[in-house]
């Protein structure tokens, strides 16, 4: 009796632990009120790294030029990265400014990154750049709501991260879904409970005072996560900017979206392992609330995971009952961690863009959720530019 309890015990720390912090989140995810900027005259550079974007940079480009700021007070620039096609044309003859990047060895988003920005440091003409993935079309406000946020003191920054094409498949509304409680559920309260949001990638911002004292140097394929983490271990915390969106193109079919969550799957874990430990340990230590919150974020796993979790404790429990009836308790305790991230999940589906019909495309999350298992299993460690095969091409 006494091992039955210790499996089920086993199995239910990790999804309870996730499901009570995914919990919170839903609960303090009500919009807060949008300040406005006391003045428009911060300038931004706003840096797009791209690798062999010439399917979609000019639509990314035209985006960036009609985003409500003083157009004296903002530039684009793309920054072309061992490109082998007219992404760099294409950009300057859409209003970019073109950096052309070559380098065999240093490759990737990140270095790329780092470019754009001793590029505009360099230029000691910016105050603060924006960074937007070559797939993105962002709202008219981004830059006012960036501005507004470093008045009252930001240095770092993510806007919501969304879906550009979330009716394409029932691939893309369950990834939307899947983003709507990741981005807007999370980013909502952790900004509530003044914590840092992380980094996401598309839609970041940074003031060049805080990346003159906290240089960017993450490189690794998940430069993102693993830039928030390291500010956060600084004390600096990332501001969530809800009313501002990027919004990135998906691919639609599981055949070109193979490598992309290849990518940020086994990068998500490679930062699980390198950084809970810091994080916790810095937490406990200080204490210090945004360190133990990223380690939390770490520690909860994506959502499918999570329901995985919960539906091997309720098979254990279901089994245990066969034996001893005092069992029943643990069925409970799962089907109330089922509800809990039940209401997650239909919370991040109100928040985003998407209609009724995609609430029943969530009957296929467990075909997905195992699609992503197998594309994890297979990933085969690529460490720089991995050019994501677009539907059609």
């Amino acid at each position: 009796m006494g091992l039955i309890y210790f499996l089920l015990c086993l199995a239910a720390v990790p999804a309870t632990i996730s499901c009570l912090y995914l919990g919170l989140m839903t609960l303090l995810s009500w919009r807060a009120p949008a300040p406005q900027p006391a003045s428009r005259s911060l300038r931004f550079d706003i840096l797009v790294p791209a690798h062999n974007e010439a399917a979609v940079i000019e639509r990314t480009v035209a985006s960036l030029r009609q985003i409500d700021w003083p157009a004296d007070r903002m530039r684009v620039v793309v920054i072309a990265d061992n490109c082998a096609d007219d992404t760099a044309r294409l950009a300057a003859a859409a209003g970019a400014t073109v950096i052309e990047r070559r380098d065999d060895t240093l490759r990737g988003k990140g270095y790329a990154l780092a470019h754009g920005i001793a590029h505009s440091a360099a230029g000691q003409w910016a105050d603060a750049i924006a960074v937007v993935d070559a797939d993105t079309v962002v709202s008219p406000n981004f830059l006012s709501a960036f501005a507004a946020r470093i008045e009252q003191g930001a240095q770092a920054l993510q806007a919501n991260y969304g879906v550009l094409n979330p009716d394409d498949s029932w691939r893309t509304r369950i990834i939307t879904i899947a983003y709507g409680a990741f981005h807007a559920v999370r980013g909502r309260a952790r900004e509530r409970l003044r914590v840092s949001c992380g980094l996401r990638g598309n839609g970041m911002g940074f003031t060049h005072a805080l990346l003159r004292d906290h240089p960017f140097r993450s490189v690794s394929l998940t430069e993102d996560l693993e830039q928030g983490i390291v500010l956060g271990l600084e004390g600096i915390r990332v501001w969530y900017v809800d009313e501002a969106h990027a919004d990135a193109e998906l691919v639609a079919s599981g055949s070109a979206s193979v490598s992309q969550r290849q990518r940020w799957e086994g990068g998500r874990f490679a930062v699980i392992r390198i950084y809970t430990g810091r994080l916790l340990r810095a937490g406990l230590a200080r204490p210090d609330r945004i360190c133990m919150d990223l380690a939390l974020d770490l520690l909860t796993l994506p959502i499918g995971y999570v329901a995985l979790e919960i539906g091997a404790l309720l098979v254990l429990a279901l089994l245990a009952a066969l034996v001893t009836p005092a069992a029943w308790a643990w069925v409970g305790w799962a089907v109330l961690m089922g509800i809990i991230l039940g209401a997650h999940i239909l919370r991040g589906w109100q928040l985003g863009p998407l209609g009724p019909r995609a609430l029943l495309d969530l009957a296929r999350a467990p075909f997905f959720v195992l699609w992503k298992l197998h594309a994890l299993l297979r990933r085969r460690g690529e460490q720089g530019w991995v050019k994501t095969r677009r539907d059609g091409q």
